[in-house]
């Protein structure tokens, strides 16, 4: 019943990104966006339907659950080309445990030129020769104290640190996740401008095409949205696996 329930969240999840997609302005119609299955506190069984429902790219929030999913036997056997995105705060002193894991894809949290060090540092002991580690800057749109990332402000500059000093790091782009409980129909959410503005800049800043440079924003409540206003990746949880479970 599960992979069922499944198999239709994340089709009603993906009809949805494509019609949001279309009403877009034109300038915005040259990518089609990702969909990253937020799979925090769901089971390895609703991964794999997930997987086996045509999804590839999965979110974890925390490094254990991340690391856990990532090396369970049976999501290494059937989900072979699975893509792994960690979407919560990384602390330097669990950097090894994500970068070993198989099939990681995409850190989407550097929020500090100290952490960006570290991962440059210690990618050549497990990434393949002449590789990098696909990374994009969090930031603080919200300008939240209980939210990691690095202020609008600053992002410039730490785009800048990592693309000149950090030569196994590829910067992917900027990611946010925004206040909650925003409502769509107040307008464009000013967390999704922000973002954009600070695309802008970091692209007119360092003499980066900005269609290649991506936009990580919108979760199950405003996804929509953030689609419509240009993001290229979204963090979808509740509305493919359902509510999750409360955590011990």
């Amino acid at each position: 019943m599960a992979e069922i329930d499944i198999k239709f969240g994340l089709k009603t999840v993906l009809a949805r990104i494509e019609d949001a997609a279309l009403k877009r302005s034109q300038e915005l119609q040259y990518v089609k966006p990702t969909l990253v299955a937020a799979s925090k506190t769901n089971p390895a069984e609703s991964i794999i339907a997930a997987y086996q429902a045509g999804q590839r790219h999965f979110g974890e929030n925390y490094v254990q659950e991340l690391v856990e999913k990532g090396n369970h036997a049976d999501v290494l056997e059937k989900c072979k080309d699975i893509k792994w995105h960690l979407i919560g705060h990384l602390q330097s002193n669990k950097i090894n445990k994500v970068l070993s894991m198989p099939n990681f894809y995409l850190l989407e949290t550097v929020d500090s030129d100290k952490l960006a060090t570290a991962l440059n540092k210690a990618w050549p002991k497990y990434g393949a020769p002449n590789t990098q580690l696909k990374v994009m800057i969090q930031v603080n749109t919200s300008l939240e104290d209980v939210k990691s990332g690095v202020p609008p402000e600053e992002v410039a500059t730490l785009a800048k640190y990592i693309m000149e000093s950090c030569p196994n790091l590829k910067l992917e782009g900027l990611m946010t996740i925004g206040k909650y409980g925003y409502n769509p129909e107040d307008g464009p959410n000013p967390d999704f401008l922000c973002l954009r503005k600070c695309r802008q800049d970091v692209c007119q800043s360092l003499n980066i095409d900005w269609k290649q440079f991506q936009l990580s924003m919108g979760m199950s409540t405003d996804y929509e949205q953030a689609v419509e206003l240009g993001s290229t990746m979204v963090r979808v949880g509740t509305a493919i696996f359902g509510a999750r479970a409360k955590q011990e």
